[in-house]
């Protein structure tokens, strides 16, 4: 059975809506064979990402960057999970492409989301993985609409992984 992680930073009630929602998408009724496995970011750790098919991250933006919860589950997976370093320590350009394992990214901030984006994107790039949806970034308190969209993002990335 394809396995789906999704790692998430949900502290408050606005974020912990989208969670729920992405959650709901990816288990979808009509969505088979697909196990969804929920870890906060603190909780998480890189047998979770070896073990997972695809990987669904979400984050609050905190002064312009993503939370301190998922830079430490970053952090801690990094290297474990396949990430790649140029020669000076930071970041090398992951290989992308298909047959790399599919992520996607949902985003809350009050103010800005930028820079939480980017700093996902950056450390992500140096992972085996591939970007497989938009990503959901949402100001202020979900819209209907975005909480809808929320629920496509868990149920696409769930619908990838069938027959994984």
């Amino acid at each position: 059975m394809a396995r789906l992680l999704v790692v998430h930073h949900s502290p408050t009630p606005t974020v912990q809506q989208l969670t729920d929602a992405v959650l709901a998408g990816s288990c979808d009724e009509e969505i088979e064979g697909v196990d969804v496995v929920v870890r906060p970011a603190l909780a998480a750790h890189a047998d979770d990402v070896l073990a997972a098919d695809g990987v669904l991250l979400g984050t609050t933006a905190n002064f312009g960057y993503r939370s301190g919860a998922l830079k430490h589950f970053f952090d801690t997976i990094f290297l474990e999970a396949g990430g790649a370093l140029s020669d000076d320590g930071s970041a090398a350009a992951g290989a992308g492409g298909l047959g790399k394992k599919p992520w996607g990214l949902f985003v809350h901030g009050r103010y800005d989301t930028t820079g939480a984006v980017r700093s996902v994107e950056t450390i992500v790039g140096a992972l085996p993985w591939r970007q497989a949806a938009p990503v959901l970034e949402v100001l202020g308190d979900p819209t209907d609409e975005q909480l809808e969209a929320a629920y496509e993002l868990g149920a696409t990335l769930a619908a990838l992984l069938i027959d994984a």
